[in-house]
């Protein structure tokens, strides 16, 4: 009897002490599922903002290049640039003052000096590729950068803003 009694208390410690764990692991799956909702939430209000910038593009109130320092102000923001990314960006900035659509092999002759038909397509994009990789943000300078199908490219602000030094 003495025994049965004991293995009922030890029966009943084990399931004080399964509670107890059920409780704590309750508390942490609880956490957990707050912490994803939170991060859902986060997700979704991003998703919307980024989706507002793509419709609407980006808003530049100022871009200045300035060759002699290799430097870009776009919107107030410094950019070092190399100077192929410069020269690139100086091509583009003066087709958009003559609203021109330039092909990569245009920007390609412009920078070389070379005639459009003696240079390679694959040459100005692989520029306008390297000028957006210095530009840093994707999506910045895939929308600052526009490329219009079977004609070229071209940049996505107005002409008014854009300030050479």
């Amino acid at each position: 009897m003495e025994i049965l009694a004991e293995s009922g208390t030890s029966f009943s410690a084990v399931l004080v002490s399964y509670r107890q764990v059920i409780f704590v692991l309750l508390l942490f799956s609880t956490a957990l599922l707050i912490a994803s909702l939170v991060f859902l939430i986060t997700i979704i209000a991003l998703n919307r903002r980024v989706g507002e910038i793509e419709r609407s593009g980006i808003q530049v109130s100022s871009l200045i290049i300035s060759r002699d320092e290799r430097k870009v102000y776009l919107n107030n923001m410094e950019f070092s640039l190399t100077q192929a990314a410069i020269e690139t960006l100086a091509v583009l900035a003066e087709a958009r003052m003559d609203e021109d659509v330039l092909s990569g092999a245009e920007i390609e002759a412009m920078i070389s000096g070379r005639n459009a038909a003696d240079c390679d397509e694959a040459s100005g994009a692989t520029r306008i590729k390297r000028l957006r990789d210095a530009l840093g943000n994707q999506m910045v300078s895939e929308l600052l950068i526009r490329n219009i199908a079977r004609r070229g490219y071209m940049l996505s602000i107005d002409k008014d803003v854009i300030r050479m030094l």
